[in-house]
């Protein structure tokens, strides 16, 4: 899945080393030079990502209204002025022009990672792979119907009951090393669980969000 952006201005040089990076990132671009119109675009579909010409007529007017627009996180905004003055709006990144493509490419490259780790937070990956659930001295078979970072969605191979503290053990698709964790049983539900996951290790979390990220982006 290619991530979204809009680039509001008209200084098509620094748009054309803009899209080159945005297309690099995976990330498209819509540019649209003129404010009143990236507005109404905004009010009819969602971006991920809207990066702002300062220095075009507008966009100090554009600017002030975005706080009715809740699809434009992040902002990332652009200018021939100083960072101070930069600093001084409610964006989520800056850059000075004319761009410097490393500036530019880390930028970027932050705003993605922040989209990413937004979207991944909530998002609940489809999946069907077996595995095991301990449950006291128990280790129960059972198959994972989706993934998200926070925990994952079981189907006992046998029918009963499960509550409270639990450990789960699985293996991701393309991945040899197993995955064991800690949770909590949140729901049940026609013999599904939800299971949280608790005192997840930093490795398992980077593990969880890179594979998880993977998934995202290509599907």
């Amino acid at each position: 899945m290619t991530l979204s952006s809009m680039v509001v201005s008209r200084d098509w040089s620094e748009v054309s080393v803009l899209e080159c990076i945005l297309s690099g990132l995976h990330i498209g671009v819509d540019v649209e030079p003129e404010p009143t119109r990236a507005r109404a675009k905004l009010a009819k579909s969602k971006i991920d990502a809207l990066i702002v010409d300062c220095d075009l007529d507008g966009s100090t007017g554009f600017l002030k209204g975005l706080d009715q627009d809740v699809n434009t996180v992040p902002l990332v905004i652009m200018s021939s002025r100083d960072h101070s003055s930069l600093r001084r709006t409610n964006a989520s990144f800056t850059f000075q022009k004319p761009i410097s493509v490393e500036q530019a490419v880390h930028t970027l490259s932050a705003a993605r990672n922040l989209i990413l780790d937004g979207r991944l937070r909530y998002h609940r990956h489809s999946i069907e792979i077996p595995a095991f659930v301990r449950v006291g001295s128990k280790r129960l078979q059972a198959d994972v119907l989706n993934l998200s970072q926070g925990g994952v969605a079981i189907r006992p191979q046998q029918s009963m009951q499960l509550k409270g503290s639990v450990g789960i053990e699985f293996k991701l698709p393309g991945e040899n090393r197993p995955l064991k964790v800690k949770g909590e049983v949140v729901w049940g539900k026609q013999g599904n669980f939800g299971i949280h996951f608790v005192d997840v290790s930093r490795q398992l979390t980077r593990d969880l969000h890179l594979w998880l990220a993977q998934q995202y982006l290509t599907h």
